[in-house]
Formats: C-alpha cells, sequence, structure tokens
C-alpha cells in the first residue's frame, strides 16, 4: 500500500474510534478506493457494496451467540402444516432446541416456520431472501431482532454455512437441492467444515431414499465421486435419530484448522496410545507425513485464541479425501 494512502486510511479508522481487525478493514477500504478506476459498471459496485453491507450485518447479528450451535433446517416453503413433514419440523425444531442448539431456517412459511414453531423464536434465527412476489418472514420470527433479510442468494448461503454446526433437509425442491448440494460440495472440497447433514424423509417415505439411490447408481456407479462421500450425508425418518446423530457428531470432536501443512483436530477428550496407533495404521492412506500425534495449542491458535483449552491431535491430511476424514470423526467420537 502507498504510504500516504496507508496514513490517510488509519487516520479514518482513528477518527471512527478504531476497532477490531484494523489491518483487514485497512486492506478492505483500500480495495473499495481502487473501484474507482478498476470497475465502471455501477451494477458491478452495487453488488459488492449490498453484498458487503449484508455480510455486516449478519455477522454482527450472529456474534453474540457465537459459543451456541445452530442447525440449518431447509425444505419446501409450500409445506402446509398438515402435512406429516410439517409436524416432523416442528418435532425436530423442538427436540434440537432441547439438545442446547439453536435453529436457523430460511425465515419463510412451510418447513422454515415449522423449524422456528418447534424451536421457539428465542432459540431461532430467521435468513430471509427477498423474492420477486415479496416472500415475507413468517409470524414467528418477524418481529424478532434475530432476523436477517437479504438480496442475494449467495451472501445468505455464505452465512447458513458458515454459522451452522449441522444440516438438515426435509423434501423440498429445487432450493432445498441447491442447500443440499452446496453444502456437500463445500465439505466434499474442504471450503466448510465438516457437520452433519440429515436428510428428513417423513415416516416411512423414500424422498431422500429415492435420491439416495439415484447418487449410489449414477454418480457412484460412473465413479464420479468416492465411496466414502457417502459418508458425507445420512438418511433417517426418525427425528430422535435425526437429533441423535447431530449430538453424536460432537460427542468428542470439536472443530478443526490448518496450521501451515499441519491438520490440527480439536477434541474433548485425546485418544489413548492405543488409539491413535490403530488410527495411524488405519488412515495411513490419507496422511502424507508423519504420524498422528497428540499435540499443544499451536502458536497460531494461541495468538488467536482459538479454543487452547482442548485437546489436540495433528497429522499432514492429503487435503482430499474429506470422505475418509469423515469416517475418523466417527472413530474419535466412539473413544
Amino acid at each position: 500500500m502507498d504510504p500516504e494512502l496507508k496514513r490517510r486510511i488509519q487516520e479514518l479508522i482513528d477518527y471512527k474510534g478504531g476497532g477490531f481487525n484494523q489491518e483487514s478493514v485497512a486492506d478492505i477500504v483500500e480495495n473499495a478506493l481502487k473501484l474507482l478506476t478498476d470497475v465502471q459498471d455501477s451494477g458491478d459496485v452495487r453488488v459488492i457494496q449490498t453484498a458487503l453491507r449484508e455480510l455486516r450485518f449478519a455477522f454482527k447479528l450472529f456474534a453474540p451467540y457465537a459459543s451456541v450451535r445452530k442447525v440449518a433446517m431447509f425444505g419446501s416453503a409450500r409445506t402446509a402444516p398438515t402435512r406429516p413433514e410439517y409436524q416432523q419440523a416442528v418435532d425436530f425444531g423442538r427436540k434440537i432446541a432441547a439438545a442446547g442448539f439453536m435453529v436457523i431456517t430460511g425465515a419463510g412459511p412451510g418447513i422454515m416456520q415449522a423449524g422456528h414453531e418447534g424451536a421457539g423464536p428465542e432459540k431461532s434465527f430467521g435468513a430471509n431472501i427477498r423474492l420477486p412476489w415479496e416472500q415475507s418472514a413468517n409470524p414467528i420470527i418477524r418481529e424478532d431482532k434475530k432476523l436477517v433479510t437479504f438480496k442475494y442468494f449467495f451472501t445468505r448461503k455464505l452465512i447458513f454455512i458458515r454459522h451452522s454446526d449441522a444440516l438438515t433437509l426435509f423434501p423440498g425442491g429445487f432450493g432445498t437441492m441447491d442447500e443440499g448440494y452446496e453444502a456437500l460440495t463445500l465439505m466434499q472440497t474442504g471450503k466448510s467444515q465438516l457437520m452433519p447433514l440429515v436428510l428428513i424423509d417423513r415416516p416411512g417415505g423414500t424422498f431422500w431414499k429415492t435420491w439416495d439411490k439415484q447418487v449410489r447408481e449414477h454418480l457412484l456407479r460412473d465413479e464420479l465421486i468416492l465411496p466414502e462421500d457417502l459418508c458425507l450425508y445420512q438418511i433417517t425418518d426418525d427425528t430422535d435419530q435425526a437429533v441423535k446423530i447431530i449430538t453424536r457428531f460432537y460427542r468428542n470432536f470439536h472443530s478443526t484448522r490448518f496450521v501451515k501443512d499441519l491438520f490440527v483436530i480439536r477434541l474433548k477428550h485425546a485418544p489413548s496410545d492405543s488409539a491413535l496407533e490403530a488410527m495411524n495404521e488405519d488412515f495411513a492412506d490419507i496422511n502424507t507425513g508423519g504420524p498422528i500425534k497428540r499435540i499443544e495449542p499451536t502458536p497460531e491458535e494461541v495468538e488467536d485464541n482459538e479454543h487452547v483449552d482442548l485437546s489436540r491431535i495433528a497429522f499432514n491430511f492429503n487435503r482430499r479425501d474429506y470422505g475418509r476424514f469423515r469416517q475418523m470423526i466417527d472413530v474419535l467420537n466412539s473413544l
């Protein structure tokens, strides 16, 4: 950055009273100024302007609840309250809230409203979207402060993934499928944290079973995905089982972070020597370096104050086989 520009931006930051992440904010300001010469189309600039505003507001809204795990619920806005899927979503929302989670939905009617009914407004977030036919937020969340309305789907979807610790999909249309495939893509490629993705059929239903059959008979059979990628989602028609899948995922596993080439796995309790020995043998195919081992918090994690109270193991993950790593998480949670 030009020294004079850097000085003036710092003066502006100081004028606003300073705050968090000043270096990153200065970089955002510098890039915003580059729009004066780099982007001529006003529509393109408005996309950047609106996206930045939406993300800033949404991150501010979620920040006070950062320590509470959240489950995103997706499904059709057209599902009537008389349908079994609606009642299932109410039931699931109530049970997952009782298990200590908050619920995020798209804030509309149908499955989204059912999730809010079950969890209650105090444990609900709404991430609404402005549509040409003016979709309004459902009455459960409409007057709640934990509601944000987006213009763009891409900013809305980023917030869903960024702030969710689990995803549930009830039967739905293109939007539900889009959310599901986006989550699978991000987890398969390591662009998001791994989390439970539970597809919930109505009792005795075949909506997701039919979808799974298509995945297995075309994507898997034609070698377009790996067999282990099927571990990235689970199907059930039982809300108790859905809650159990989500809560068990965090029985021991907490989160991950790459520190340079080291893949750090944060846990409630570290595996024993014999368990580490077995894991090194069973998961050698995804390890490109030394053995999986227990470690102390890295300097980078200490600097960022990232869960330094938790146990840790680490290894050199190949950054490719996230389906296999999902299987490792199941092993860690069984210890």
